[in-house]
């Protein structure tokens, strides 16, 4: 640690500040397990850039690449044809080169960048302001539940079961390591996509109900059912969605009665990029509410000399230093993938989306007839978009194995996302885009079909 000019004295009196006894204490959540006591095992401590390459490239070959496969895996992250175009413009130079927003007079092309973006997530989600882009959908839904609970002085989120399960561990995760004077309650419910048994559970301290559109098992809920009974008892309604292209043929929530809708981006413009990174997406219904929105807030105005321009508006939230005083703790925004959804947008249009969400649409259909004459297989779903369950006579995730070794990524087993079991292991999630052909829906059939055998 040369390079930092801390002593010992600053680092103890740091320590004695916040109350740690040492260092260590500060990682008292990590399991005793999970630390490194020595070197990485087969891991040189070194080794030469040409060695390191040959090495890497032997174990990426290790990998299936949705693109080498019949490729039917989705539950939040899809792979979408992403144009050339979208490449090209991104790369650009005055895209690239990293300067701050802050200084209008020389951001007007990244700043007029993120008011298109916005205008397009508020018109995609029926609302009436849009931020900048958050990290990701995750974190932009648990950024929605602040919210709601700020707005309705309330501290109970009630989360539908049909809310994908790593968004309710982060919600899970951020309550219990934020601090404030709201103390979170997050109650699960069951599998059900989130009306008679989610309506029933809302009272007078319910700050927002959460609910996910298409949900989890790919399921479309009565938003305007839920909305109406949320609103009845003074809460909001909070949307998430993680798959854009669906509301290119499903209604937007924010005209089903959603008063913050927040979701995952990456379907549009942004690949499957192993994880990350990826585009949160976050609007509201209420302008009133735009000073507790998080995030960074692109607006237009005119110069000294009566021209159009655009900057950063109403109050900077990440430059609030005092934690206490932040709308959030996300201090800036996924521009460079914001730019990437906008440009894709763009090229798409109102037409092309709408179109490119009826080929799906038409794809899933086909691949959800021609499965559920496989013996042994039911499909869960009575309706929707591209994505939707499999029930099997057999556990899913050996199933998903054994097709992954003959080429054919399957889906996603509902135990791999519920591991607890809850009676989901023979689920399979099965996801349908643009990229699939019938053939590969034909290759997944007969693959399954023997695997079930």
């Amino acid at each position: 640690m040369r390079y930092l000019p801390l002593t010992q004295p600053d680092r103890q009196a740091m320590l004695d500040v916040i109350g740690a006894a040492s260092v260590d204490d500060l990682f008292a959540d990590v399991p005793n397990e999970h630390y490194l006591d020595g070197p990485v095992e087969g891991l040189p401590l070194a080794a030469g850039e040409m060695a390191v390459e040959k090495h890497m490239r032997r174990l990426s070959k290790q990998n299936l690449a949705a693109a080498d496969a019949a490729f039917f895996c989705g539950a939040g992250a899809y792979r979408h044809h992403v144009p050339a175009t979208v490449d090209h413009i991104i790369q650009r130079g005055e895209f690239l080169t990293a300067y701050t927003p802050y200084q209008p007079e020389i951001a007007q092309g990244t700043l007029q960048m993120l008011f298109e973006f916005q205008t397009q997530v508020a018109r995609l989600y029926g609302c009436a302001i849009a931020n900048a882009s958050m990290y990701d959908g995750s974190t932009a839904c648990w950024e929605a539940i602040v919210m709601a609970a700020r707005l309705t002085k309330r501290n109970r989120v009630l989360m539908s079961g049909g809310v994908h399960p790593h968004y309710v561990s982060v919600a899970q995760t951020m309550a219990r390591f934020t601090p404030g004077h709201i103390d979170y309650e997050l109650p699960v419910l069951a599998s059900e996509p989130g009306d008679a048994a989610l309506i029933g559970r809302i009272d007078e301290e319910t700050s927002c109900v959460v609910v996910q559109y298409p949900d989890i098992m790919g399921r479309i809920p009565d938003l305007q059912r839920i909305a109406d009974a949320a609103h009845d008892k003074g809460a909001l309604l909070i949307v998430v969605n993680t798959e854009p292209v669906a509301l290119g043929a499903l209604e937007a929530p924010g005209n089903l009665g959603a008063d913050i809708v927040v979701g995952e981006g990456q379907a549009i413009g942004v690949g499957l990029q192993f994880g990350g990174p990826y585009l949160g997406l976050f609007a509201i219904t209420n302008p009133k509410h735009v000073r507790q929105m998080p995030g960074r807030l692109c607006g237009e105005t005119v110069d000294a000399d009566g021209k159009r321009g655009f900057v950063l508006t109403l109050s900077t939230r990440e430059q609030h230093i005092r934690r206490e005083k932040a709308t959030s703790n996300i201090c800036t925004n996924s521009g460079l993938c914001a730019l990437a959804f906008s440009v894709h947008m763009t090229l798409l249009g109102e037409k092309g989306l709408t179109a490119l969400a009826a080929e799906n649409h038409r794809l899933a259909c086909v691949a959800a007839d021609r499965l559920e004459r496989v013996p042994g297989v039911s499909v869960l779903n009575e309706a929707f978009f591209n994505e939707f369950t499999l029930v099997l006579d057999k556990e899913a995730r050996p199933i998903v194995r054994a097709l992954a070794e003959k080429g054919v990524l399957a889906g996603v087993a509902l135990g791999r996302l519920f591991p607890d079991g809850e009676g989901r292991e023979n689920g399979l999630l099965v996801t349908v885009t643009e990229t699939v052909t019938e053939e590969d829906i034909e290759t997944l059939a007969i693959a399954l079909e023997e695997a079930l055998a």
